[in-house]
C-alpha cells in the first residue's frame, strides 16, 4: 500500500492542490496566494513524478519500471511519470508567464489558476490509464477545463468564439472516442488493456466490432491531437484562445493526446502478428496513422506557408508536428517511442517558448500579432529576438537545437518500421516549415519597423523563456539527458 502511494503521488498532490485552490479561492483577495499555491503544487508534484520514474539516485530500481496498481485501472512509473513531468513543467512554465500577461489585459483571476490545474490532473489521467473508461474520463476532465480555458476573456469576441467551436466540435469527437470505447467493450468483453491485449494474441478472430470500435478511437483521438482530418478547429482555437493559454493547449494538451495514443497502441491496435488476423497487410493499422501522419504535415505546412497572423503560423505548425509524432507511433518500435518522448519533451519547450514571447509583445488591439509587426524586433529587444529564433529554428528542426533530435529520432523509426516513404515526406514537411519559420527570423533581423517599438512587459515570463530557451539548446546539444531515461522506460 505504501508504495502505490508513492506510485500515485504525482496525481495524488495535484489533485489535493486543485481541490484546496477551489475552496481558497474565495477566501482570499490576494490575487497572489492562488497564484503560488498553484505554483508549488506544480513543483511538488513534478518532483513526485521525477522520484518515482526513478531519476533521483535513492530511488530503488524496481520503481523504474511501470507498476500496475488500483485494480489494475491505473499504470504508474515509467513513461506516464515521464509525461507528468512534462505536464507539470508545461502548467509552470505557462503559470510563470500567466500573472503578467492577465495582469496588463485583462486583469488576473484566481479560478485560471484552479482550472490550469484540474486541466493537468486529466492529462495524468491519459498518460496512467490501463482502463478505456480511466481513458476517458482522463480526456474529458482535460477537454472541459480546456474549454473554459480558450473562452477566459469573456469580454474579448474572439476568445467566446473560440470557445464555442472549441466545445462543440470537441463534444462531437467525445461521442466518436465513447461509442468506439463501448463496440471495444462489446468485443472484448472488457476495458482492462491488459487484458484485451491477452484477448487479441489469444482469440483466432477478431470482431468486426472490434475493429470499427478502434477505427472510432482512432478518430476520437486524431480530434484531440489535432491531426488530420480533424484538425480545422486547431488555428481558430488557437488564434481566439488567450496566448499562454493557446500555449498550454498545443504544447501539454499534444503530449497528452500522444499519450493516449502510446497507451491504447501498446495493447489494442492490431499491430504486428495481431493485425494478420485482420487482413493479410500486416501494417493495416500502422499505414493508416502513417497515411493521417502524411496528409497531416504536408496539409499543415503548406496552410502555415500563407498565414500572416503569428499565432495562426504557430497553429499550423502545431498541427504539423502532431504528424510528426505520430509518425512515431506508426513506427510501433522503440525508436518510434523514444522519438515521442523526446520529442514531445523539446516541442514543449519550443512552443511554450514561442508563445509566450508573442504574448509578451501583445497588446489588446492586436498590435505585434502580424508577423510583418516583428520587422526590426532585434533592434528594440535583442534579447527576445535570439530567443525567438532559437525557436523558430528548433521547430523546424535545424541542429544544434533539441526540435533536430526529436525529428531525428522519429524518422530513424519510420525508416526500420519500413515506412521510408513517410520519412521522405516528413523531410519533405520539415524543407517547407523553414520557409515561415525562418521567414519570421528575418523579419526580426533585416527589415526596418513600420512603428515605433513597443516597451516588452517581462515580469515572471523572463523565467519561462530563459528555462526553455536553454533546455531547447541544451537538449539539442547533449541529447542523452533525456535519451537514457527514456530508453529505460519501455
Amino acid at each position: 500500500m505504501n508504495l502505490e502511494y508513492l506510485l500515485a503521488s504525482p496525481i495524488i498532490l495535484i489533485s489535493l492542490f486543485a481541490v484546496i485552490a477551489a475552496v481558497i479561492d474565495p477566501l482570499f483577495k490576494s490575487k497572489s496566494v492562488n497564484f503560488w499555491f498553484a505554483v508549488t503544487g506544480l513543483v511538488l508534484s513534478g518532483a513526485a513524478a521525477v522520484y518515482t520514474i526513478g531519476l533521483l539516485p535513492w530511488v530503488e530500481k524496481d520503481l523504474k519500471m511501470m507498476q500496475l496498481v488500483s485494480n489494475n485501472m491505473i499504470l504508474f512509473g515509467g513513461y506516464s511519470a515521464f509525461f507528468d513531468i512534462i505536464f507539470c513543467l508545461s502548467g509552470l512554465f505557462v503559470l510563470l508567464a500567466s500573472k503578467e500577461y492577465f495582469k496588463r489585459e485583462y486583469g488576473e483571476f484566481n479560478e485560471y489558476y484552479t482550472v490550469l490545474l484540474f486541466a493537468i490532473i486529466g492529462m495524468m489521467l491519459i498518460a496512467h490509464a490501463n482502463n478505456l473508461l480511466i481513458l476517458f474520463i482522463g480526456v474529458e476532465l482535460m477537454s472541459i477545463p480546456f474549454y473554459i480555458l480558450a473562452g477566459f476573456i469573456r469580454i474579448r469576441e474572439k476568445s467566446v468564439e473560440a470557445a464555442i467551436k472549441y466545445f462543440l466540435l470537441g463534444a462531437f469527437a467525445t461521442g466518436f472516442l465513447l461509442y468506439g470505447i463501448a463496440l471495444v467493450y462489446g468485443a472484448t468483453a472488457s476495458m482492462d488493456l491488459s487484458v484485451i491485449g491477452i484477448y487479441l494474441k489469444s482469440t483466432p478472430t477478431i470482431s468486426i466490432y472490434f475493429i470499427i470500435g478502434v477505427g472510432l478511437i482512432i478518430i476520437g483521438l486524431s480530434f484531440k491531437a489535432a491531426a488530420f482530418p480533424f484538425h480545422q478547429w486547431a488555428p481558430d482555437v488557437y488564434h481566439g484562445s488567450p496566448t499562454v493559454v493557446s500555449a498550454f493547449l498545443s504544447s501539454a494538451g499534444k503530449a497528452a493526446a500522444l499519450a493516449a495514443f502510446i497507451t491504447v497502441a501498446n495493447s489494442l491496435f492490431p499491430f504486428s502478428a495481431i493485425s494478420q488476423k485482420l487482413v493479410s497487410n500486416t501494417h493495416t493499422v500502422q499505414l493508416v496513422i502513417a497515411t493521417i501522419s502524411a496528409i497531416t504535415m504536408l496539409l499543415a505546412n503548406f496552410s502555415a506557408l500563407v498565414q500572416k497572423n503569428v499565432k495562426r503560423m504557430l497553429a499550423y505548425s502545431s498541427v504539423a508536428h502532431a504528424g510528426y509524432m505520430l509518425m512515431g507511433i506508426a513506427a510501433n518500435n522503440p525508436e518510434g517511442k523514444t522519438g515521442i518522448l523526446f520529442y514531445a519533451s523539446a516541442y514543449m519547450l519550443m512552443q511554450i517558448g514561442a508563445f509566450v514571447i508573442i504574448s509578451v509583445l501583445e497588446r489588446d488591439d492586436d498590435k505585434y500579432m502580424e508577423i510583418s509587426d516583428y520587422a526590426g524586433l532585434s533592434k528594440a529587444h535583442p534579447w527576445l529576438s535570439v530567443m525567438m529564433g532559437i525557436f523558430m529554428f528548433s521547430l523546424a528542426g535545424i541542429p544544434p537545437f533539441a526540435g533536430f533530435i526529436g525529428k531525428y529520432y522519429l524518422f530513424i523509426a519510420a525508416v526500420k518500421a519500413d515506412f521510408t516513404w513517410l520519412t521522405i515526406i516528413a523531410v519533405i514537411s520539415s524543407i517547407i516549415s523553414m520557409y515561415y519559420y525562418i521567414g519570421l527570423v528575418l523579419q526580426m533581423y533585416f527589415k526596418e519597423p513600420a512603428d515605433k517599438p513597443l516597451k516588452a512587459e517581462l515580469g515572471m515570463s523572463r523565467i519561462t523563456l530563459v528555462l526553455t530557451a536553454a533546455g531547447t539548446l541544451l537538449f539539442g546539444i547533449f541529447p542523452s539527458l533525456i535519451i537514457n531515461v527514456v530508453y529505460s522506460l519501455f
